[in-house]
Parts: C-alpha cells; structure tokens; sequence
C-alpha cells in the first residue's frame, strides 16, 4: 500500500494498534530501494495478514521523512500500539528480513489472549477462561493476559484463581492501576455483595464513601469507566480530602487505563477539576 502524509495517520498509526505494520521509506532512483521492494513483498504475502506493508515515497513527501527522522533509504520502520518500536536501514538479505518480521508478530501468549477477547465478545466466558489460562502457561510474564483472567474470574465469582492471578503480577508502572482496580473489585467480591446490593446501600445512605468507592471499584473491575468515575466524582464533592484523596488518585488511574477512549477522558478530566475547584 503506498502512503502519503495525508493518509499515514489512518493507515499506519491507527492501523498499527491491530496489527504491525512495517512501513518501508523509499524513493524510485534508489537502487537498494529496488532491491528490497520484491523481498518486503513476498514476506507480506508469505505472512497472509499477520503484517501490513506500506511504502512511503520519501521524494514526495519529505516532510513526513523528516518528521521521522529518515536520513537514507531505503529505511524501513515497524510500528506497533501506534509508535515506531524498530527499524533497519539499507537493503538486507532476506533472511535478515524475515528475521526483522518475526521480532514484530505475536508470541503464541499473545495470539491465545487476542482470541480470548472474541470469545468473550462472543459470550463464550468458559473458552475465553482456557485460552487465557494458556496464555499464561504459555508465557508466564504475560501480566495482561494475567490481568485479563483475573476480571474475567472475578465476574464469574471464581475468586479462589483470581486471588492467586492477581498475587502473581508484577509491579509495573503501565498495569498498576488495573491491577489495584481488580483488587477492589476482588475485596467486594468476597464480601458476598453486588452492585445492585451497592446501589441500594448508595441510595439508603447517600453519604457512604465506602461503599461508593467499592462501587467504583467494582465498576472499573469490568471495565465500566463511566459508571466508576461518576461515583469518583460523587465522593469528591462531598468530601476531596477523604481518605486522603483517594477518589482523586482512582480518577487519575482510570484516565491511564482508558486512555483509548479519548473523548470519555477529555469529558471527565474537565469534571474532574470542576469538582477540585
């Protein structure tokens, strides 16, 4: 696929968040440029969709060139999570090539979590449970295929492997949030409550702080951003200093974690500081 500086944000940034993209910066006086271009080609074919291949003429657009910092060619990047993770410079032989390509595709972990999450968009919450359990059999440093077993655990009210899930994560600046999140949903849990038992004990007492940030703990658990920092923000407004601002430390953590949802952050960080001032 040729790219332009009009089209690279859709069809590499964006692109690069379901799928590596390899983005090859070349231009047609370029020798080497010709060389590459029949092996970048054939690996994308032998691969069938597990990569995508784009090509940037850096004659016609040297801005974008520039932006990244391409001094010569043929200078091919990789993309993942949408940001350049590596690249290589000059014609390579094919087995350097290949060699490249394998570095940027999924492990079999992270192949076994991608499928659980269309299991459990399907509703099939008991395959989506064994392909993550595989997941982390299959790389015990995987924490996000961790991280995902343990919510979906909890959810199912099996809180004896959540339990032991969540004590095998490691500290992590990234997964930190999430994890302290799925511990408060794991704490209620235990405590044989619902939400609807919450919600209820919420509408009796208005004023419970606790059981509004078990709520939002609870909410966040399974994801529901919304519904977790509306309650965040009722404990801010009827008390910013309790629990030494541990309302505002959550809302800070759920802004991390949702940073997909970019309109839904933007609408709750200006709540968020019309509540602190």
């Amino acid at each position: 696929m040729d790219v332009s500086a009009e089209s690279f944000e859709r069809e590499v940034l964006e692109a690069s968040k379901t799928m590596p993209v390899v983005v090859d910066f070349w231009a047609p006086w370029c020798a080497p440029c010709r060389a590459l271009k029949p092996i970048l080609e054939k690996l994308e074919k032998e691969y069938t969709g597990r990569f995508k291949l784009a090509k940037v003429n850096s004659d016609d657009n040297q801005q974008l060139a520039a932006a990244f910092g391409v001094r010569s060619i043929p200078d091919v990047m990789a993309f993942k999570g949408g940001k350049a993770v590596s690249h290589f410079l000059g014609a390579q032989p094919e087995s350097q090539v290949r060699a490249f390509i394998e570095g940027l595709l999924p492990s079999p972990s992270e192949l076994e979590r991608a499928r659980a999450r269309d299991l459990r968009a399907a509703g099939d919450a008991a395959n989506a449970v064994a392909a993550l359990r595989k997941a982390v059999h299959l790389d015990a440093k995987n924490d996000l295929a961790r991280l995902d077993l343990s919510e979906l655990l909890i959810q199912l009210k099996q809180l004896e492997e959540a339990e032991a899930a969540l004590a095998q994560i490691q500290p992590d600046a990234d997964l930190d949030a999430r994890a302290d999140a799925l511990r408060n949903a794991l704490a209620f849990a235990r405590a044989g409550g619902s939400e609807d038992d919450l919600a209820a004990k919420i509408e009796a007492s208005p004023g419970d702080l606790e059981a509004r940030l078990a709520l939002a703990g609870a909410y966040a658990g399974r994801r529901a951003w919304r519904e977790a920092m509306d309650q965040l923000l009722e404990i801010l407004r009827r008390d910013r200093a309790w629990r030494e601002g541990e309302a505002r430390k959550q809302m800070l953590a759920i802004f991390n974690l949702a940073a997909g949802e970019a309109e839904l952050v933007a609408e709750y960080r200006r709540k968020l500081s019309s509540a602190l001032f």
